[in-house]
């Protein structure tokens, strides 16, 4: 049984850890009210309103587009973009990095091509994705998926390169399969690499989505950065980038969620 001493302190303990967050919130709210509030003093006074526009018009801008809908739509279509790229580059980037980690041939064999793919800056693709792909949703799911797939594949294989071969060794030894090896031995041992590369990931699938939608679009919040721009209106180019940086903000706290749930599983598996 708990001491009541011991359950003292483990309340305080608590509310320590409570007050220290609400501090933390409040400095965070505090911090962006400070830099709203310069923006709008300097914007008109020390640099042109054309240039950085002001909180006011953005938050009007934000508003008219909440009211109407229209953002809506372009935030599907980003989000969607997103997602599907990052499950299709997520999936081959695994399944990849497994298979080039178990085969030594296979990955000295494709190691400088792969090398080689990799160095290449991916945005350079988007004119190709374009022409194969042409102007739909499936040119900016290529894009997205091809930085994840990278990202994923680079982990995994180091992950799956990184599992203690005297696991593997005692697995044969029990005259396990090279399948049973493979799923029982190498994948849970590699999981914690795996769940890394495709929590870095996220936010370049989103990058991906959005660039693509830049080059060759006609909705997606890339899009319609391009179209503001494109009519001087610095208004809505930052009520888009406020968009784009929230939603970053949602997709990070979801992989929060998820990775923080896959430890607590590990933990209780050990």
């Amino acid at each position: 049984m708990t001491a009541p001493n011991d359950q003292l302190d483990i309340a305080a303990l608590e509310m320590s850890a409570r007050t220290g967050n609400t501090i933390m919130v409040l400095c965070q709210a505090a911090l962006g009210i400070a830099i709203l509030l310069t923006w709008q003093g300097v914007s008109g006074r020390l640099v042109d309103n054309f240039f950085i526009s002001n909180p006011l018009d953005v938050g009007r801008r934000l508003i008219g587009w909440t009211l109407d809908g229209s953002i809506f739509i372009h935030l599907w279509a980003t989000v969607y973009a997103t997602m599907l790229g990052f499950i299709i580059g997520a999936v081959i980037g695994a399944v990849l990095g497994i298979w080039l980690g178990i085969s030594k041939f296979a990955s000295r064999l494709l190691n400088p091509y792969l090398n080689a793919l990799n160095a290449l800056p991916k945005v350079a693709l988007a004119p190709l994705f374009v022409l194969w792909f042409g102007l739909g949703i499936e040119s900016k799911v290529a894009l997205a998926a091809s930085l994840v797939l990278f990202l994923v594949f680079l982990n995994t294989f180091a992950g799956v390169r990184q599992v203690d071969q005297d696991l593997i060794d005692g697995a044969r030894l029990m005259r396990a399969t090279r399948m049973q090896v493979v799923t029982k031995v190498i994948v849970p041992s590699a999981l914690s690499w795996l769940f890394a590369g495709l929590r870095v990931s996220v936010p370049y699938a989103l990058i991906g989505a959005v660039l693509g939608e830049m080059i060759a679009s006609n909705r997606g919040l890339g899009y319609l950065v391009q179209f503001s721009g494109a009519q001087f209106d610095t208004a809505g180019v930052f009520a888009v980038l406020i968009v784009i940086a929230l939603l970053a903000m949602v997709l990070n706290f979801v992989v929060d969620i998820v990775q923080n749930r896959m430890e607590g599983w590990r933990i209780v598996s050990r």
